[in-house]
């Protein structure tokens, strides 16, 4: 099923609104067995109705974002209805819905947001329960030639996600039959590059009959997709796990923290974090994970030498001695912050996040870690040569899995 996305509104082109659609309708497809094979920005105006012709032409399904506003430059609608061949007219359930929005928020109705009333002839109205934009289902066939499905949907993602859901699912469902289409499984792996992928398993994958494979490689981490029937997808996942198991965080798109806090909640533990060159970054990733707070108690972001002392009982002979950015001063940091927290465990992190600040014996780069536990305290030193915000994000990476491998041997 030949499915193309067209983003339109000048200001995702300027940079100043950032264009997440794709991603999160790609994502959203995936799970249907359906795949996006293009995505198209353009401007408002002139372009709108260019593309929409393009597309419809070459595509099975157009979904189309944005443009369905009251103001002048929000011509998706016409667009669409003078591509089609159709005429307009006002639908009253979608005026009355509008009427019931302002109504609900005792605002009065300018006429500027008639427009959005209207319909194509022989379309659907797509309901909006977060905005006063609904959107637009036009069939196959209703213009006759081009014969593609046509959704019309607001930009807002507050708006169009829960649509896209209501709405647009079980008609895809409905044009694509994908009960019948292969399942996708989603393997994330930290620690790990895509190159180790290549060298150790991507040959005994290939031989696997019905199995495709991708990989999506971010900073710290690595997806495997596998696609197929379910005993094709078991068969690419035992293969792939006898190889990789320490590195496998999750199989069901689960991210590191959410894995972490799901551990700790597993096993009944409380995880504190002592901070200094990620800025409070490791807590920020923990507490955007609903469930956190049963699980984390305290995060020190102790950035000077004269915070680790008072915050955290880091002793001013250890740093003078060794350094802020040293493994004696971050298995200091972990033993304070468990101490101070009372928690079961503790990770901490010292380094230099450049460009400046570095000498020859600890370059840019340096990055001391500290995890205690019941079991006792262990240190690393490693090296993170990034730009300074990859560098946090890398090293945060990091901590979070030096949490989850110890959560992993200490039960």
């Amino acid at each position: 099923m030949r499915i193309e996305i067209l983003n339109t509104g000048t200001e995702l082109l300027l940079g100043s609104t950032a264009n997440t659609h794709g991603t999160w309708i790609g994502q959203e497809l995936v799970k249907l067995g359906l795949r996006v094979q293009r995505q198209t920005t353009v401007p408002d105006g002139q372009a709108i109705l260019d593309s929409l012709r393009e597309t419809s032409i070459r595509s099975d399904v157009v979904l189309v974002t944005g443009g369905l506003g009251p103001t002048s430059d929000d011509i998706t609608r016409e667009a669409l209805a003078e591509v089609l061949g159709v005429e307009m007219i006002e639908d009253e359930a979608a005026l009355r819905s509008l009427h019931e929005f302002f109504e609900k928020r005792n605002k009065p109705m300018v006429e500027a947001n008639l427009k959005q009333a209207q319909n194509l002839v022989g379309a659907d109205i797509l309901p909006n329960n977060n905005g006063t934009a609904p959107g637009i289902y036009a069939p196959p066939r209703l213009g006759g030639d081009p014969k593609c499905a046509i959704f019309l949907l607001p930009g807002p993602p507050r708006e169009l996600y829960p649509m896209f859901h209501d709405e647009v699912v079980p008609r895809l469902k409905a044009l694509a039959g994908v009960d019948e289409i292969d399942n996708v499984q989603v393997l994330k792996f930290v620690g790990i590059g895509e190159s180790d992928f290549h060298d150790q398993l991507d040959d005994e994958l290939a031989n696997i009959d019905g199995l495709e494979v991708g990989y999506c490689a971010r900073l710290g981490e690595v997806d495997l997709r596998l696609i197929g029937p379910d005993a094709v997808i078991a068969q690419g996942r035992e293969l792939t796990v006898s190889k990789f198991s320490e590195y496998l965080i999750s199989d069901d798109g689960a991210n590191l923290e959410s894995v972490v806090v799901r551990e700790l909640i597993k096993h009944g533990k409380t995880l504190t974090t002592a901070e200094s060159c990620t800025g409070g970054l490791v807590a920020s990733r923990l507490t955007d994970i609903s469930g956190a707070s049963s699980v984390f108690t305290h995060g020190f972001v102790s950035y000077s030498n004269e915070a680790k002392s008072q915050l955290i009982g880091v002793s001013t002979e250890t740093l003078a001695a060794h350094g802020a950015v040293s493994e004696e001063v971050a298995s200091e940091m972990a033993k304070g912050a468990r101490l101070t927290s009372g928690s079961d465990f503790s990770i901490s992190i010292t380094g230099i996040a450049g460009p400046t600040g570095g000498t020859k014996d600890k370059p840019v780069g340096t990055v001391c870690f500290g995890i205690a536990g019941p079991k006792g305290i262990k240190t690393f030193r490693e090296m993170h040569p990034r730009g300074r915000r990859d560098f946090k994000q890398q090293v945060s990476q990091r901590a979070l899995d030096l949490v989850r491998r110890t959560l992993k041997s200490d039960q």
